[in-house]
């Protein structure tokens, strides 16, 4: 029995493991209807249930700099003064981080969020279909970078200084660079 035991806590410990990479790296990790797990490149035939990955536009790796340009421009086209919110990581501090956060009014978030984003998508970022709320956050990727655009209010972000009407906007850059990992093809079957 204790090696039953042993064994359904082994699947149920790889089976999550496996989802949290899914989640995480999307475009790597695959898992077919049929419980199939993908490893690599995306498998050749889709599952008619998920949104076909979106490809990554060709251009050239960006630098700090011009993502930081990218939020302003971005953050201008909503309508905002950039100089309202503060940047979340000092420049010069790192340069495979970049953000931006202001605190705003719930009413005017979303919309500003939506503004953001299409922003974003007419300078040419590219918009990763999963996992994303289109009313909480959005994820971007060009040039070896990941943007994420969303709105945490008290309970996802607790603190003293958001009152129940605010939300903090933010907007979040990494230098990932996943591109660069080579994945083998692996497929790897769970019954």
């Amino acid at each position: 029995m204790n090696a039953l035991l042993k064994r359904v806590w082994i699947g149920l410990a790889a089976t999550l493991i496996v989802s949290l990479a899914a989640v995480a790296l999307p475009d790597h990790i695959q898992i077919n209807d049929d419980g199939r797990i993908h490893l690599g490149a995306p498998a050749s035939t889709p599952s008619p249930y998920t949104a076909p990955p979106t490809p990554e536009s060709t251009s050239p790796p960006l630098t700090r700099e011009a993502v930081d340009e990218v939020i302003r421009t971005a953050v201008s086209a909503a309508g905002l003064d950039p100089a309202q919110g503060r940047p979340t990581v000092p420049a010069g501090a790192d340069s495979n981080r970049t953000g931006w956060m202001a605190v705003r009014e719930k009413t005017a978030a979303k919309s500003e969020m939506h503004a953001i984003c299409a922003d974003l998508e007419r300078q040419g970022w590219v918009l990763n279909p999963n996992g994303d709320s289109a009313d909480a956050s959005r994820s971007y990727k060009r040039g070896g970078w990941h943007l994420l655009v969303s709105t945490r209010g008290k309970t996802q972000a607790p603190s003293n200084t958001l009152s129940d009407s605010q939300t903090y906007l933010t907007m979040t850059g990494l230098q990932l660079n996943l591109s660069d990992i080579p994945l083998p093809e692996i497929t790897v079957s769970m019954r």
